[in-house]
C-alpha cells in the first residue's frame, strides 16, 4: 500500500490475519453461488471473512452487488444496479434456516436509483427473516437513504432488533472518502432511529489521517444524537486506486479508544484492529 509521499506503508505483524482453510467455509458459499446471494464479507474484502464464514457466519448484501455511489473506502462494485431480486427475500431467509443462525446482519448497496432507495425491499427480507426465523436477532445496517423520513419509517416499521448507520470518518474527512454521503446526513439519520426508539449503533474507521481529537469529537456527535453503540476498526486500502491508508494505528490507541468511548457513556465498544460493523454483532443484542 502507498501512502501519500507515495512510500510504501506496510501492515505491521499484529495486523496480519491467520488464514482458516477454504474448506472451512466452503459450504456456505456454494449456497451463495447457487441462489445468486451476495455477503459484504465478499463484495467489501472483510478481513474477518475466513473467521466469520469458518463459524457459518455472513452479512448478507441485498439489492445485488454494484452500488450507485463512489465512496473512496470501499471495494463494493460501483455502476448500474440490476433491478432488485424479488425472490431475494425467501433466499435469504431460507438459507438463514438451513445454517441454523441464531443472529444476522443485513446490509446493502445504496440505491440512489430505486424511489424509496430500496427501503421496501429490505422491510420485505427482514420480514421474511422475521417470519421463517422467528428466532433470529436481526441488524440492519442501512445506507442513508438521503435523509427519506418515509424510507426511514419503512425500516422502524419492520422492527429489526438494532439499526446501524456508520459515520465511517470524522467530518473533516468525511468529503475526501464518502460519495454524496455526508456527515450531518449521518448523524440525523442516527437521531431519527433514536428518536423513534431505536436502537441504534455506528462506526468509524481510523488510519485515514484523523487526529485522536478527532475521534473523540466524532464520539461526542455520535453519543449527541442518541447513539451509543460504537465501532472503530482500522482502515485497509482495498487496492491502490482506493484512498491511502495514512498510519496504522496500534493496538494499545484501539484500547484506549474503548476506553474514553466507555467514560463518555458508549454502553457497548467494539474497538479493535480488526473490528467491522458485522464483526461480533450478537454481542450488540443487548
Amino acid at each position: 500500500m502507498k501512502t501519500l509521499n507515495n512510500k510504501i506503508l506496510r501492515k505491521p505483524e499484529w495486523l496480519k490475519v491467520q488464514l482458516t482453510s477454504t474448506s472451512d467455509y466452503s459450504f456456505l458459499k456454494k449456497k451463495l453461488s447457487k441462489d445468486s446471494l451476495h455477503t459484504i464479507c465478499e463484495s467489501g474484502n472483510c478481513p474477518n471473512q475466513a473467521e466469520c464464514w469458518a463459524q457459518l457466519t455472513a452479512t448478507f448484501l441485498i439489492l445485488g452487488n454494484v452500488c450507485t455511489r463512489n465512496c473512496k473506502f470501499c471495494n463494493v462494485t460501483k455502476g448500474k444496479p440490476i433491478k432488485p431480486d424479488k425472490e431475494e427475500p425467501k433466499k435469504i431467509a431460507n438459507l438463514i434456516q438451513q445454517l441454523k443462525l441464531k443472529h444476522t446482519v443485513i446490509t446493502s448497496v445504496t440505491r440512489d436509483d430505486l424511489p424509496d432507495g430500496g427501503a421496501s425491499h429490505w422491510a420485505m427480507v427482514i420480514k421474511e427473516i422475521k417470519y421463517n426465523c422467528p428466532t433470529v436477532t436481526i441488524e440492519a445496517l442501512i445506507p442513508d437513504f438521503q435523509l427519506s423520513e418515509t424510507s426511514l419509517n419503512i425500516i422502524v416499521e419492520a422492527a429489526p432488533n438494532i439499526v446501524s448507520h456508520n459515520l465511517e470518518t470524522v467530518e473533516r474527512l468525511t468529503p475526501l472518502i464518502r460519495s454524496y454521503a455526508n456527515y450531518k446526513r449521518s448523524l440525523k439519520v442516527l437521531k431519527f432511529l433514536s428518536q423513534k426508539k431505536i436502537k441504534t449503533k455506528s462506526g468509524i474507521m481510523v488510519g485515514l489521517g484523523e487526529t485522536d481529537e478527532e475521534v473523540y469529537k466524532t464520539m461526542d456527535d455520535i453519543l449527541e444524537v442518541g447513539c451509543k453503540i460504537l465501532t472503530i476498526g482500522q482502515y485497509l486500502q482495498p487496492s491502490l486506486k482506493h484512498f491511502p491508508v495514512d498510519r496504522y494505528v496500534h493496538p494499545s490507541i484501539f484500547d484506549e479508544y474503548r476506553e474514553v468511548a466507555l467514560k463518555k457513556g458508549f454502553i457497548f465498544v467494539e474497538s479493535t484492529p480488526l473490528a467491522r460493523s458485522s464483526y461480533h454483532s450478537s454481542k450488540h443484542i443487548l
